[in-house]
C-alpha cells in the first residue's frame, strides 16, 4: 500500500514534493497560498493546465467565508468551475499531476482535491497525409485522446457508446481507451481484449499503438501479415464501432486500432463509401485485382523466363529477346532492393522535395541500368507495375507483407523451380489459414469459417439502407 493523506499539512506537502522531485524539475508547480486562515497548495504541470480555469477556481475559495471541515464537502461547496474528486493515496495524487490535472492540498484535510483543468497543446485536426479522401469530412485525430474520443462521440450519439480508459505503463501510465457499442459488441471478444491489456506488464509504451500491439498479440516472427488495421480518420473508426468492432486508442499518438481484424478487412478504404455502391465495389475489386498481380505477376513471369518451353504461343511477347549477362532473378532481386532504397530515402526527403525525387532517381537509375545492359526493360517495366501497386494499396503493413511474399516466391523457384513456387504458395496458404487476429478469430474470415453473407458484405460495397441495421 503506498503512503496516505494526514490531517498534517506538512507532513502532505513533504510527501507530494519528494514524490514529484518537484525541487529538480523546472516544469513542476507547486503553488502555495491561503484559504482564509488555512494553508493551500496548487499543484500543476507547466502547459497542461488550463490556467483561466485554476484562477477562477482560486478566486472563488480565496473567499474567507468559504470554509468547510473535510475536502469533499469544501469540492461540491466551492470548486464549481471543473469536475473535481477526492484522493487520499499520494501516489495517485501524483499520477493525476502527471496526467494533466491540479491537485490541491489543504490545511486540515486528509484528502488531495483533483480538478479536472487539463489543456494539453495539439495541433489541428487537419485531414491525415496518407488516408485522405475525395468526398467527406477532412479532419483526422491528433495525438490528445481526450479529442480523439470527442471525435468520435460527436458521431455515435449514443447511450450504448462505452469508452472505457485505462493506465499501461508502470512508468508512462499511457491512457489507452476501448470503444466499443456496448449493444453490438461481441463480448467475448471484448472480455478478452479486457483480460489482456490487464495483464500487460511494462515500463512505458515507448512506440504508441506498435508497443501496445506487441504486448497483446502472440509473437510472430516469420510472418509478416498484420493483424490490426489502423486510421486516422475519425469517420472510418465511428463507422467500425457501429458495425460492433472495438476501437483502441492510446494517448499520444493519432492512429486508432480496429479490432477484430482479418486480412480482407485490408482491401477496404474509406473512398469506397463516399462514391455510390456500383463505383465503390468497382474499386474493392480492382484494389483486389491488383494485390493479387503485385504477388503472382512477377513471380509467374520470372517462372516462364526459367522455363521458356512452357510459353504458349499467345504470351510469346513476354519473352526477353535481348537478355544480358546478369540472370534475370539477381535483377528482380536488385530492383527490389533499390525500390525499397527509394522508399527508405523518401521517408527521409523534405516533403517538397520528395515526389521529384523519387521520379528523378526512378528515371535516372532505370535510363541508366537498361543502357549499361545491367537491366532488361521487361523487369523494370513489371517492377514498376508492382511499385504502383503498392501505393494502391491502403494498408502499408499489408503492403511490405505482399512484397515479402513475393520475394519469397522468387527465392523458392530460384532454388527448387516450379516445384518450389508450388511448395512456397501452399506454405503461404497454410500461414494464412492458421494465422489468429488479436481477438482470437481465424485471420481469413469470413471465408475460413466461411459466411457467405459476410463475404458478400467484403466483397461488395451495398447501400445504406441495406447494412445501416
Amino acid at each position: 500500500m503506498g503512503d496516505k493523506f494526514t490531517p498534517d499539512f506538512d507532513a502532505n506537502v513533504k510527501l507530494m514534493d519528494s514524490g514529484m522531485r518537484i525541487e529538480e524539475s523546472f516544469d513542476l508547480n507547486g503553488r502555495c497560498f491561503k484559504l482564509g486562515n488555512k494553508r493551500a497548495k496548487l499543484y500543476s504541470v507547466n502547459g497542461m493546465v488550463n490556467n483561466d480555469i485554476i484562477t477562477e477556481v482560486v478566486k472563488l475559495m480565496l473567499n474567507p467565508e468559504n470554509s468547510s471541515n473535510n475536502a469533499t464537502d469544501f469540492a461540491d461547496r466551492f470548486v464549481a468551475h471543473a469536475q473535481t474528486q477526492i484522493e487520499n493515496d499520494v501516489q495517485n495524487a501524483i499520477i493525476s499531476v502527471f496526467s494533466g490535472e491540479a491537485v490541491m492540498l489543504i490545511e486540515g484535510y486528509n484528502e488531495a482535491i483533483i480538478i479536472d483543468a487539463r489543456h494539453f497543446p495539439v495541433r489541428s485536426v487537419q485531414e491525415p497525409e496518407n488516408d485522405r479522401v475525395l468526398r467527406g469530412p477532412h479532419e483526422g485525430f491528433v495525438e490528445t485522446i481526450a479529442f480523439n474520443t470527442a471525435l468520435i462521440r460527436r458521431r455515435i450519439r449514443d447511450s450504448n457508446l462505452i469508452i472505457s480508459v485505462s493506465k499501461i505503463g508502470s512508468r508512462s501510465k499511457t491512457d489507452v481507451a476501448l470503444c466499443y457499442l456496448d449493444n453490438k459488441v461481441n463480448k467475448k471478444i471484448l472480455n478478452n481484449i479486457e483480460k489482456r491489456m490487464k495483464d500487460i506488464n511494462i515500463n512505458a509504451l515507448t512506440m504508441g499503438q506498435e508497443s501496445l500491439l506487441e504486448c497483446l498479440s502472440t509473437k510472430q516472427k516469420f510472418n509478416p501479415f498484420p493483424r490490426v488495421r489502423f486510421t486516422e480518420r475519425p469517420d472510418a473508426a465511428a463507422a467500425c464501432v457501429a458495425e460492433g468492432n472495438i476501437i483502441i486508442l492510446i494517448d499520444g499518438t493519432p492512429a486508432a486500432m480496429i479490432v477484430p481484424t482479418g486480412i480482407f478487412d485490408f482491401f477496404q478504404d474509406t473512398n469506397d463509401y463516399y462514391f455510390i455502391p456500383m463505383i465503390g465495389t468497382y474499386f474493392k475489386f480492382l484494389r483486389f485485382c491488383i494485390s493479387f498481380a503485385s504477388v503472382f505477376l512477377i513471380p509467374v513471369w520470372y517462372t516462364f523466363m526459367k522455363y521458356p518451353q512452357y510459353v504458349p504461343e499467345w504470351l510469346d511477347f513476354i519473352r526477353v529477346e535481348d537478355p544480358t549477362g546478369l540472370p534475370i532473378f539477381a535483377q528482380l532481386i536488385l530492383v527490389e532492393f533499390i525500390v525499397g532504397a527509394l522508399k527508405l530515402a523518401s521517408l527521409n526527403t523534405p516533403s517538397v522535395m520528395g515526389a521529384t525525387f523519387n521520379i528523378v532517381a526512378a528515371l535516372v537509375l532505370g535510363e541508366f541500368a537498361v543502357s549499361a545492359r545491367w537491366f532488361v526493360a521487361e523487369v523494370l517495366l513489371y517492377m514498376a507495375f508492382v511499385s504502383m501497386a503498392n501505393f494502391a494499396q491502403p494498408n502499408f503493413e499489408l503492403a511490405f507483407a505482399l512484397k515479402l511474399t513475393r520475394v519469397f516466391y522468387l527465392v523458392s523457384i530460384a532454388l527448387f523451380g516450379i516445384w518450389g513456387f508450388l511448395s512456397a504458395i501452399i506454405i503461404s496458404t497454410i500461414m494464412l489459414v492458421t494465422t489468429k487476429t488479436l481477438s482470437g478469430q481465424s485471420y481469413l474470415y469470413p471465408l475460413v469459417p466461411f459466411n457467405g453473407a459476410a463475404f458478400i458484405r467484403l466483397i461488395f460495397r451495398r447501400g445504406i439502407h441495406k447494412s445501416n441495421n
